[in-house]
């Protein structure tokens, strides 16, 4: 049995980064452990409903319900906002644990302050993870490439000697990339059949547990509609949301299939109207109860962010992986090496395209045996409760 201690975890204010944590906090907290939570006050009541006590601080970085536009568009115009909020968030997170040191922080990729408040604190630091992580050679393959061109400039070597500057002022001697890209020690909130390269991740420092998935039933129930031989849900998860023409190619796509019906979650950036004239078997929505309909669904049109490929996975349901930005592109081609999935650009995603995709995907048993081997692989990585007990076991005093 394990003492009862204070653990403290850090995150920004974004739905695939906060939502993948939630159930590992929520046992946590069953486990007797206090739990904070330092987020911004958007997601305070989604963080309280799993027993944690939200500790606020306000960000500067753009908000999941702003435009998607506003990240720029740049490697630097991507990575400016997390160091900005980062320094100016330390001061409010230093006053709000003031008096009330944690014993052990838990940390989103993105979450800075947190690494450094650990040093500062000298009690041990874990990265929860949401999306993949280094392997060894990752700097030279595709760091160092992407990273070539903007250091070279006045505005890159500006934000790295700002980066510097402000580790060195909290007593934290690793360089940037070591400091945001290396952890100590990772739980790696992903199944391994996402991980790039997975035979070459260390695992004395990341530990894949898979999804946390817990009930989410309070998100609401769906109904297969009847008559409905085939549903395909298309949603671009809740960022890079911004996509109408892409939304009509799908209702084409679709609309037209015999007993086929279309799940189109749209997002806050798309007026219905901006569809056109939609047929009966197209339910159009801004947001949906996503793993609900994917336990029913025989397709599933995804952006491929880890969230929705874990949930399409967890599901064994085929994708059509259509990705925006990050590190759906590469998750997108994980899921196609898998067997699972078609890698389909945007540009790319007619609705021939997509039609083609569709059908040759949901009658292909090779595609069911795949999805059911990974959905069999995954079920043993441990989940919540091997992440729960990682971290206990990473307590001061515990030892591992």
């Amino acid at each position: 049995m394990t003492a009862p201690a204070h653990i403290a975890m850090f995150s920004i204010a974004a739905h695939g980064h906060v939502n993948p944590s939630l159930e590992v906090i929520r046992e946590l907290v069953a486990r007797g452990h206090r739990v904070t939570y330092a987020i911004p006050p958007l997601f305070a009541d989604k963080v309280a409903e799993t027993g944690a006590e939200p500790k606020l601080w306000n960000s500067t970085l753009p908000g999941p319900d702003d435009d998607p536009e506003a990240w720029g568009t740049t490697l630097l115009d991507n990575v400016e906002p997390f160091l900005a909020d980062a320094m100016q968030a330390l001061p409010q997170l230093i006053e709000a644990y003031e008096g009330d040191t944690p014993d052990l922080v838990l940390h989103d990729i993105t979450a800075y302050p947190a690494r450094v408040l650990a040093h500062r604190w000298g009690v041990p630091a874990i990265s929860l993870s949401p999306n993949l992580v280094a392997w060894e050679g990752y700097e030279k393959e595709i760091a160092e490439p992407m990273w070539e061109e903007p250091k070279k400039t006045e505005r890159g070597k500006a934000y790295y000697a700002r980066f510097r500057s402000w580790l060195e002022e909290n007593g934290v001697t690793l360089h940037p990339d070591d400091f945001a890209g290396r952890p100590d020690r990772s739980i790696v909130l992903i199944p391994k059949a996402l991980q790039p390269n997975a035979d070459r991740v260390d695992e004395r420092v990341y530990s894949f547990v898979g999804a946390c998935q817990g009930d989410r039933s309070a998100e609401g129930e769906w109904q297969r509609p009847a008559g409905a031989e085939k549903v395909v849900l298309v949603s671009l998860g809740s960022s890079f949301t911004k996509q109408p023409a892409f939304y009509r190619a799908c209702v084409e796509a679709f609309a037209g299939l015999p007993g086929w019906h279309l799940v189109l979650q749209i997002g806050k950036h798309v007026d219905p109207a901006e569809l056109g004239d939609v047929p009966p078997n197209v339910e159009v929505r801004s947001w949906v109860p996503q793993l609900a309909i994917l336990k029913q669904a025989d397709l599933f049109v995804t952006h491929a962010g880890a969230g929705g490929s874990q949930e399409g996975l967890a599901t064994a349901t085929p994708m059509i992986a259509v990705p925006q930005a990050v590190d759906q592109f590469g998750n997108a081609d994980m899921l196609q090496a898998l067997g699972v999935a078609r890698h389909l650009p945007t540009q790319e995603a007619t609705p021939e395209a997509l039609r083609t995709a569709a059908l040759a995907l949901v009658d292909d048993p090779e595609v069911a045996r795949r999805l059911k081997d990974v959905q069999a692989e995954m079920a043993k990585e441990g989940g919540t409760k091997r992440a729960a007990d990682l971290i206990e076991a990473e307590l001061p005093g515990h030892g591992r």
